[in-house]
């Protein structure tokens, strides 16, 4: 059993042996372990000294097989050490002389190799300048640009910058810098932009006034080319009228106004008729600025704020300029530099409507016209009744009148200041009333109500020439001679044509139709006629100095001013056109004022008479308790007989002309006596039947009848 133990514990350690020789140093560890765990570590260390011996001795065995080969290998090696010493001195000494000799090409090469490292560093740098040189230079010219104030093309170069250049050399530290400033540039150049606009705002509102001047010169020339050319309709050839283009179509108004085409009319219509060539928009205000601004904001997405703001501020504007001033009304210059900033207004408005894309529209257009078209006629129908001068209300007419016909030139409906026109002509009409009111009073109050003496036919003709007047007779008689009414018939006359005149000088260029200026002109003469001359004749009647001899005057020139109606109805018909016997045509009522004032006349004649009568009467002094009639008729009945008798006498000069008026005289002096006779003798009958008169003695009565048979003889 012993044995077998030996055998194996023999065999483990042989195999210990056999790894510890196979096995690298490094992991010997475990089977070693493997020894001393064991209790026959002894035996192992006597096995491992034996194998120790082997080797040894086979060692010794292989270095005796090779010793000799190892000597004669020394032995060489010492040969070769004494040949490689001086192979050694050679080669050091070659290197010495190559050394020596290559120091030059050493330094040549150091410098080809640092010229070549500058060439390739150079040749990078060209390339990197290369890029970078457009970005340096697109950058500089943008700040040129904006120090220029070529803000749009700034932007557009910005755009290149940013989407182009930039990319390519993102990189580099002054590029990161360029692209953080590109939100600052953007908005440095809108603020820019933004004042170049306020800036526009500010010189378009103070050039309106200009503006609109010349919008309405050139309105005014174009008017005078169109009655030149309405006058002389063979050199028009198939030239159309501005209100024919303008009537012309509905659409085409709508879409464009008739100057459109070219820049608003305005902007660079030459007057063919002056020499001198008025100024259009563009000459008075630079467009650009907004036209800029406008672009700019549309490429940096904020059209819509642009539009919103410049809207508004041009609303501001317009309030401001349809403000009237508060003594617009004193004086023409006032209306005209109001409608001249208007139409300024305007016209910059239809300037840029058609000069951009939808900055302003047309709807747009119109409710700003919408606003001021009321605003404007509130303005003047308020100080337009201040107005008592006849002469401005009609220039400002004929302003109002030019003011609408510049406007309509550029499409805007002005229908509506047409209709205030219409009111106006009633304003007229009244202030040209109270100033004929004036002049009638004059007539009357300088005339000298005796019939108009002439020495020579030259002066004959001129009155004849004035007032409508034809008497054979009177043609006949040798010089001098008298016509029957006094100066203030042919006066009268004349101041009623100047009147006509003057209305038909109002119902110019407001496109009435003959009809409508003729009813006109008649409801104005019958105003004239019917209030004014009536009235001022109904006064002169009425003077308490008015003597019975201007009385019978005033008959004879009512009667004659009665005659010359027909006249002012051929007149009026004659600068109409339209014939009495038209329809709606209003008649003048001449006849039945100057019938008026007539009869008023004849009624203060008589009344005059019996206060002349009552005067004479207050002399009277009968006693009533006289005893014996007097031999005669009273001092004052005979007076009053005698003035009676005078005055009838001046009934003689009344006219006896033919139809109608043939019994003019006898019928007033007729009716003048009965009325006398009839106050006489009613009076006569008070001064019996006074209370006073309480007792009568014949002889008194004697003295009565005495006086009461004068008066029948």
């Amino acid at each position: 059993m012993a044995e077998l133990e030996s055998l194996e514990t023999a065999a483990e350690h042989e195999r210990i042996l056999r790894e510890i020789e196979s096995t690298d140093t490094a992991c010997i560890g475990p089977t070693l372990r493997s020894v001393y765990d064991g209790e026959e570590h002894g035996r192992f260390m006597e096995k491992l000294e034996a194998r120790i011996r082997n080797h040894d001795r086979e060692i010794e065995k292989m270095c005796n097989f090779h010793y000799q080969g190892f000597v004669d290998s020394i032995t060489e090696l010492l040969k070769v050490r004494g040949e490689a010493q001086k192979l050694k001195n050679q080669v050091t000494d070659t290197n010495r002389k190559l050394q020596n000799e290559g120091k030059e090409l050493i330094i040549a090469m150091e410098e080809l190799k640092q010229c070549r490292l500058q060439q390739r560093n150079i040749s990078a740098t060209v390339d990197k300048l290369t890029l970078c040189l457009p970005v340096l230079e697109m950058y500089s010219k943008l700040r040129e640009q904006m120090k220029s104030k070529r803000h749009y093309p700034a932007l557009k170069t910005l755009e290149h910058l940013e989407h182009t250049y930039l990319p390519q050399v993102s990189h580099y530290r002054f590029c990161k810098i360029m692209v953080d400033n590109i939100p600052k540039l953007r908005e440095e150049i809108k603020e820019v932009s933004m004042s170049d606009l306020k800036d526009f705002l500010e010189s378009i509102r103070k050039h309106s006034d200009k503006i609109g001047e010349t919008a309405m010169k050139q309105a005014q020339q174009q008017r005078n080319l169109d009655n030149i050319v309405s006058q002389h309709p063979r050199i028009s050839g198939g030239k159309k009228s501005k209100k024919e283009v303008c009537a012309s179509s509905d659409v085409e108004v709508k879409n464009t106004s008739p100057m459109s085409e070219q820049d608003s009319g305005i902007l660079d219509v030459e007057d063919e008729d002056e020499d001198e060539e008025v100024p259009g928009a563009q000459d008075l205000v630079d467009f650009s600025p907004v036209y800029r601004c406008l672009h700019i904001y549309s490429v940096l997405g904020a059209r819509e704020t642009f539009e919103n703001y410049y809207r508004k501020q041009r609303r501001k504007q317009a309030r401001l300029v349809l403000q009237p001033p508060s003594n617009m009304h004193e004086t023409l210059d006032g209306y005209r530099k109001y409608f001249n900033q208007i139409v300024g207004f305007f016209v910059v408005e239809d300037h840029i409507l058609h000069t951009t894309q939808g900055l302003v529209n047309r709807a747009y257009i119109d409710e700003l016209w919408e606003m001021a078209l009321s605003k404007t006629i509130a303005a003047l129908r308020t100080h337009s009744s201040y107005c008592s001068d006849p002469s401005l209300v009609l220039d400002l007419k004929n302003l109002i009148v030019l003011f609408a016909d510049t406007l309509q030139g550029y499409g805007f409906p002005v229908n509506q200041l047409f209709d205030m026109l219409l009111e106006i002509q009633d304003q007229y009409s009244e202030t040209l009333l109270k100033k004929w009111s004036g002049v009638f009073r004059n007539i009357l109050d300088s005339d000298n109500y005796s019939p108009i003496p002439v020495t020579n036919e030259e002066v004959y003709k001129k009155i004849v020439g004035q007032f409508p007047f034809q008497d054979a007779e009177l043609e006949k008689q040798p010089f001098p001679k008298k016509f029957p009414f006094s100066e203030f018939v042919p006066k009268v006359y004349n101041q009623i044509k100047e009147f006509i005149y003057a209305c038909l000088k109002f119902s110019e260029d407001l496109h009435l139709s003959s009809t409508e200026v003729d009813d006109m002109i008649r409801k104005s003469t019958n105003l004239l006629l019917t209030r004014t001359l009536s009235n001022c004749l109904q006064n002169v009647i009425k003077r308490k100095n008015v003597g019975l001899t201007e009385l019978v005057q005033i008959i004879i020139n009512t009667t004659h001013l009665e005659k010359s109606c027909k006249f002012l109805e051929e007149f009026i018909t004659n600068i109409t056109n339209v014939l009495p016997e038209t329809v709606h045509t209003t008649k003048l009522y001449g006849t039945t004022t100057f019938k008026d004032a007539r009869h008023a006349a004849e009624e203060e004649i008589y009344t005059n008479l019996n206060q002349k009568i009552d005067q004479f009467l207050q002399l009277a002094d009968y006693d009533w308790m006289a005893m014996e009639p007097g031999s005669k008729a009273s001092d004052y009945l005979v007076d009053l007989i005698g003035f009676l008798r005078s005055t009838f006498a001046v009934f003689t000069h009344l006219p006896g002309d033919v139809d109608v008026h043939s019994t003019m005289s006898g019928k007033v002096a007729q009716t003048a006596c009965m009325s006398a006779c009839k106050h006489l003798s009613t009076s006569l009958m008070q001064l019996l039947l006074e209370a006073e008169v309480r007792q009568l003695t014949l002889g008194a009565l004697q003295q009565f009848n005495l006086d009461v048979e004068e008066c029948e003889r």
